[in-house]
């Protein structure tokens, strides 16, 4: 088993990846978003997770993130999201992607003994300790900068879906802690 991606310093500030299986584009739905986005803030309010910044892709999702437990938090956030996208895919009927995703979910399901009848999230997620100033400002661009790089908006905080609106003194979407 890998230890390259481990949480090892319970008080450090981690930046997540969290990847949806073949890179399915997933969150071009703001259903989904928004599922995922409410997700976050029960882990804010109920299990100590703290966000300093966070992006949600088409296909995956940045965090720069810490909490006491923060392997079991991500663990757990992606165990109910992966069952209740799963649920909100299979109930939209706006959905024509549907039959494909849900067929992508059960393949990736089926080369797991670990997983149930769907897998949404690669197995593996990339945490890294941001463990020095320099790093923590390279990771917060690179985050904050994914949906400009990806031609979806021209400035950072016009991605309603990142804290780069937080970052540029807006109200953003979830409640985050800015790094100064």
């Amino acid at each position: 088993m890998s230890t390259k991606y481990k949480v090892y310093n319970p008080e450090g500030i981690y930046f997540v990846t969290l990847t949806v299986v073949e890179w399915a584009d997933v969150f071009t739905r703001r259903d989904y978003c928004e599922l995922f986005s409410d997700s976050l803030s029960y882990c804010q309010l109920e299990k100590g997770l703290t966000v300093y910044a966070w992006c949600i892709m088409t296909n995956h999702a940045h965090l720069i993130c810490s909490a006491p437990k923060l392997s079991v938090v991500l663990r757990d956030l992606k165990k109910y999201t992966s069952r209740f996208l799963i649920d909100a895919i299979k109930a939209n009927p706006r959905e024509s992607r549907k039959n494909w995703l849900l067929w992508m979910f059960k393949s990736a399901a089926a080369k797991s003994v670990s997983h149930g009848e769907y897998q949404f999230w690669q197995p593996a997620g990339h945490q890294v300790e941001l463990n020095s100033n320099e790093l923590m400002e390279q990771r917060l661009e690179y985050l904050h900068q994914n949906p400009v790089k990806a031609g979806f908006v021209e400035e950072p905080e016009q991605w309603y879906y990142s804290s780069a609106r937080d970052y540029a003194g807006k109200k953003g979407r979830l409640e985050v802690v800015l790094i100064e």
